[in-house]
């Protein structure tokens, strides 16, 4: 979309950069003089962080250990509101250990801050405006969405804390500064696409701003100010940003100019995965069913491995000829049923994979 509804004009971007800056809950102080100076104009601010939780990593101050969950190759985030562990990828929950499980020490250091936190430091250092925090934990509570909407639309000077619930499709015509407190939370993804879906969220959230008659205005805290991709998306806009990703992928041989089908493994017992694929690999290789354009990756672990107590795997299956690819697919499903080590995994055959999680 090139233009706004109305005669609302594009907020204004501006990169802050936080190196060296001493934060208070991840806050910078820059942050909060300018939600101060909104607010004191009857304003109403977002603040945006796409994490839940008070804290993405509860971690013992005598031996480092980070507390992880039992299920995946992951860290348990930390709830205060009831206080708990939380698995965001299986929704393991478990109480909050009185001693580390490694050394015994009962000096616990949460790591990082979430959207529980943020709320909290935003209402302790605005006591006398409303802070309201919108995420998947705050809106389960039937119509719990449409109260809260109800108080933004009164228009009196709020906070608005919240994940990507907050970033597609609400209209806040009084919000004139959002804050993106994690600007570089896709920059190093291992997944190719991280930093066009980074790109998407940004502007998605930046549209909250400025949707009526005042002009809005997006500050994002960065480590990265000086980041090529983020500057040229913030300074070129959008289509700047794709043609130079789409330039990239184009180099280094990505999607949309060659073609993927990602084979999924996952078993309850390590190793058993691979060993599929790594048949499977073997069973093409003898039958010479593997057209010469058609090129294999893999079989490797999953970028997560262990997930809700299955140990998974994958093999990527490229080519630039489309035909070719699918005529491989369509003869590999039978030869999958068929190998001995079928019963003992689950797989999953993915065209033109969305992610490689």
């Amino acid at each position: 979309m090139t233009r706004r509804a109305g005669n609302a004009r594009p907020p204004a971007f501006e990169l802050y950069d936080i190196r060296q800056q001493p934060l208070q809950d991840g806050l910078s102080q820059e942050v909060v003089r300018r939600i101060g100076a909104e607010l004191t104009q009857r304003n109403q601010v977002l603040v945006f962080l796409n994490r839940r939780g008070f804290s993405p990593a509860l971690m013992c101050h005598q031996c480092g250990e980070t507390l992880g969950c039992d299920r995946c190759d992951a860290r348990m985030t930390l709830h205060r509101s009831p206080p708990h562990l939380h698995c965001h990828h299986c929704d393991h929950q478990r109480p909050i250990p009185r001693r580390c499980p490694g050394c015994g020490s009962e000096e616990f250091k949460p790591q990082g801050a979430g959207t529980e936190r943020t709320e909290g430091a935003l209402q302790r250092l605005f006591p006398d405006t409303e802070v309201i925090r919108v995420d998947r934990d705050s809106t389960q509570r039937r119509h719990a969405m449409q109260e809260i909407m109800d108080r933004v639309h009164k228009g009196e000077p709020c906070i608005l804390v919240g994940t990507q619930m907050l970033a597609k499709g609400h209209h806040f015509p009084a919000v004139t500064l959002v804050v993106i407190l994690d600007a570089d939370a896709g920059l190093f993804s291992a997944d190719f696409r991280g930093m066009e879906r980074t790109a998407q969220l940004i502007l998605q959230v930046a549209g909250r701003a400025g949707r009526a008659e005042r002009p809005g205005r997006v500050l994002m805290q960065t480590h990265h100010a000086d980041h090529p991709t983020l500057m040229r998306l913030v300074d070129e806009g959008y289509e700047s940003f794709a043609t130079r990703e789409l330039a990239l992928r184009r180099d280094s041989a990505l999607p949309p100019f060659i073609h993927y089908a990602l084979l999924r493994t996952e078993a309850t017992k390590p190793g058993r995965a691979e060993a599929f694929l790594s048949a499977l690999c073997s069973q093409l290789g003898a039958s010479r069913q593997l057209p010469a354009d058609v090129h294999l990756l893999g079989p490797i672990p999953a970028p997560m491995e262990k997930r809700a107590g299955h140990y998974r795997a994958q093999l990527l299956l490229q080519s630039y000829n489309r035909r070719a690819l699918q005529q491989l697919l369509t003869e590999l499903c039978p030869l999958l049923e068929q190998l001995p080590q079928a019963r003992q995994v689950r797989w999953s055959l993915d065209v033109d994979p969305v992610d490689s999680f």
